[in-house]
């Protein structure tokens, strides 16, 4: 199974390493570092190693925490491995011989926090690399201080009990923790699918009822066998355009617009209406002002064609309304704040011209 099988997800969400908590743990642990370089400050030959391994200690949990990726990446890992043996030595040089308190390998004990974690993270091997490492730190440190390597051994064997838990930790709960992520992704999947399904359920219903509002008094009308008058074919005529409007053109059947294409058609004008998407990510404000641009030029025509068309996503121009009369065309452009581009008015002989403007 994929490392990544939830983008942005990993084992630091499954065990709160994200949290304010975590982040409050991090700072009891460099505390607790800051407080033992000052404890040492007056039993150690020089004071910089110990300010310098705390650093690191400090630094290296910090990482552990907010590095991203999972498993940890390379350049942390590298870093983390050698967190152990470099703090070690550092504070193992400036120590006295022997040491007069346990205190004083403080750095055994921090860094062997760091491996635990590190196993949690992924690097189990790694982890174990950096403690081995430290282990063959105190042994030289032992064997030529007059120690014996067998003493660096034995101060530090008690920190690979705590590494074991978290080997076994992060051989148990990683993989569960993927197929949680796996689980936490279907589950949402499966609601985003539902709420997609129920949304075009609402749809279809809101879509039948108002053909059910629209359509059945005309419908009833024509089932009852008596011929229409005028009046009610017109009706129908316009029914039927309106109903066209909404499958091919949904940006331009708001209330207003609706409005004013019903007015001009029952003028006896010839009203296309075409959308592309083009205004699909448009705000508000612009898909009000090329509206209201549309309403008051279906107002303005009484006799022709009149065809607006949104325009796909992409294009120069965000819509174009083209006015075809005997006398003349008139195609007007909108740029994409719906405001009119001032544009040329076409003789009779460019009728093709424009048409073709306006195909797919």
């Amino acid at each position: 199974m994929s490392t990544d099988v939830v983008r942005g997800e990993d084992v630091r969400d499954l065990l709160g390493m994200r949290t304010r908590a975590a982040y409050l743990m991090v700072g009891f642990y460099g505390l607790a570092c800051v407080l033992l370089t000052a404890y040492m400050l007056t039993s150690v030959s020089h004071w910089w190693p110990v300010v310098v391994a705390a650093a690191l200690c400090t630094a290296g949990a910090i990482t552990l925490v907010t590095a991203s990726g999972d498993p940890l990446p390379p350049r942390y890992t590298a870093a983390l491995t050698l967190i152990g043996p470099v703090s070690s030595g550092l504070v193992l040089a400036v120590v006295p011989v022997p040491v007069t308190t346990t205190l004083q390998t403080w750095t055994f004990g921090a860094t062997t926090a760091i491996y635990t974690f590190m196993c949690v993270r992924g690097r189990t091997l790694c982890a174990w690399i950096g403690l081995a490492a430290t282990m063959a730190t105190a042994s030289l440190w032992a064997s030529w201080t007059g120690q014996g390597a067998l003493h660096g051994v034995a101060i530090t064997v008690i920190n690979v009990a705590p590494l074991l838990m978290s080997t076994f930790f992060a051989f148990t709960i990683r993989p569960l923790g993927k197929a949680i992520f796996t689980l936490r992704q279907q589950s949402t999947q499966r609601a985003a699918s539902q709420a997609a399904a129920s949304a075009i359920l609402d749809e279809r219903d809101a879509q039948l009822d108002r053909l059910d509002e629209l359509g059945r008094p005309l419908l009833a009308r024509i089932a009852s066998g008596t011929p229409l008058t005028p009046d009610e074919l017109l009706a129908c005529r316009l029914l039927e355009a309106h109903l066209r409007d909404g499958l091919r053109a949904p940006g331009l059947t708001d209330q207003a617009t609706a409005a004013a294409a019903r007015r001009a058609r029952t003028r006896g004008v010839e009203v296309v209406m075409l959308d592309d998407r083009g205004m699909a990510d448009a705000d508000d404000t612009v898909r009000q002002r090329l509206l209201e641009h549309v309403s008051a030029r279906l107002d303005g025509v009484v006799t022709g064609t009149v065809t607006v068309r949104i325009m796909p996503p992409g294009r120069v121009n965000l819509a174009t309304i083209l006015i075809s009369t005997d006398d003349d065309v008139t195609r007007l452009e909108y740029d994409h704040d719906g405001n009119l581009i001032p544009t040329e008015t076409r003789g009779h002989g460019a009728v093709h011209e424009a048409d073709e403007a306006i195909d797919v």
